[in-house]
């Protein structure tokens, strides 16, 4: 892999130089493990005119979820306790013979772009922008191989609450015990906080489990994923509980799964963004739910939940080969609950067989 990681910091240094400058922090950490493999708490990347360095402020711990960081990189620990890299940077870019330093200003405080600018006076500050994250938007077979487990992961924990007892049992409970069974089946941990949402609550997204308990009849929502080596997967599904789905609630989940679909079927190399999210929000829309919905129908997916590109009616750009992203529309009517159906999917040319379904648990209409 360190090959990769070279390749990679190499890629920024070339958009670096093309607007001038020779040096770059990143200090945002999900795009120093994407450049150093690990993010040990705290870290930050240099990339120098010479030599690129991982300054961290501890020793790494060599906890996995930080990730493996690159053996060929070059790694300082702070000589002061308490310090801080960024500002450890600025000082190690001057002596270096930088001129300008490009940063990640979406991810200092102004605290901290300050101290660099105290301790580096003569060295230019410049914005890198969200330069990393737009690398990051295309992932390589092997992310999108840590996307594939992180699914397959989901996909368990999920089944294995499906053939549980459910009926009187709180949603935070629920919550809890997809969580455990996502590190049982080997996660590093949730991909983000699981949302299990029951009765007038379902159909929500990013519910917070409450105590409220499962009863007959309700609409049951969860969401969840699993965080693999660092990559992030999602799902949504929604279940009637101990009893055949009445008409309603047979109704609303037959339109949410046509947008589903429809968002899916949507996602073609080349394809707007915004097409996309038109796709699924021009069915609801059309059947009286447009005023309701969520912002977006999807996001990309990686080594953070939520990433570009935004499935959304404004996002600008077009969708690529081998981007990773969720469809996840949903209604949810208020007083009764509502659906909410979520997959996440890589983008593929049809010569290769069309978008690839990552997270397979059934999307029909089960009553558990």
């Amino acid at each position: 892999m360190s090959e990769v990681y070279a390749v990679r910091r190499g890629l920024l240094r070339d958009r670096c130089a093309a607007v001038g400058s020779a040096a770059a922090l990143v200090s945002r950490p999900a795009n120093v493990r994407y450049l150093a493999g690990g993010a040990p708490p705290g870290a930050v990347l240099l990339l120098g005119p010479d030599e690129d360095v991982l300054l961290c402020p501890r020793p790494p711990t060599g906890d996995p979820a930080d990730g493996r960081t690159d053996e060929q990189l070059r790694v300082d620990l702070l000589s002061v306790t308490g310090g801080d890299p960024v500002v450890a940077a600025a000082d190690l870019a001057t002596s270096c013979g930088a001129e300008s330093l490009a940063v990640e200003e979406h991810d200092l405080t102004v605290a901290r772009h300050r101290a660099m600018s105290a301790v580096a006076p003569k060295l230019r500050l410049a914005d890198l922008g969200v330069t990393v994250e737009q690398l990051r938007i295309v992932k390589d077979e092997e992310e999108i191989g840590c996307l594939r487990i992180a699914a397959e992961i989901t996909d368990q924990a999920l089944g294995e609450l499906l053939e549980s007892i459910l009926v009187g049992r709180t949603e935070r409970h629920l919550a809890l015990e997809l969580e455990r069974r996502l590190v049982d089946h080997g996660a590093d941990g949730p991909a983000f906080a699981t949302s299990v949402a029951t009765g007038p609550n379902s159909g929500r997204g990013r519910h917070r489990p409450s105590d409220r308990r499962v009863e007959e009849g309700d609409f049951l929502s969860v969401c969840l994923g699993a965080n693999y080596r660092g990559y992030r997967c999602e799902i949504g599904r929604t279940f009637v509980i101990g009893t055949a789905p009445a008409d309603w609630q047979i109704e609303l989940y037959d339109l949410v799964f046509a947008a589903q679909r429809a968002g899916r079927e949507a996602l073609v190399p080349g394809a707007a963004y915004r097409d996309v999210d038109r796709a699924a929000r021009h069915l609801l829309d059309s059947a009286g739910h447009g005023e309701g919905l969520p912002p977006r129908t999807g996001h990309g997916v990686g080594l953070e939940i939520v990433e570009d590109p935004q499935l959304a009616p404004a996002a600008m750009g077009k969708l690529d080969a081998c981007v990773p992203v969720t469809v996840e529309p949903g209604v949810h009517l208020p007083g009764r609950g509502g659906v909410r159906i979520d997959d996440t999917l890589v983008v593929r040319p049809e010569a290769d067989g069309g978008p690839e379904l990552l997270t397979i648990t059934t999307k029909e209409l089960l009553a558990l």
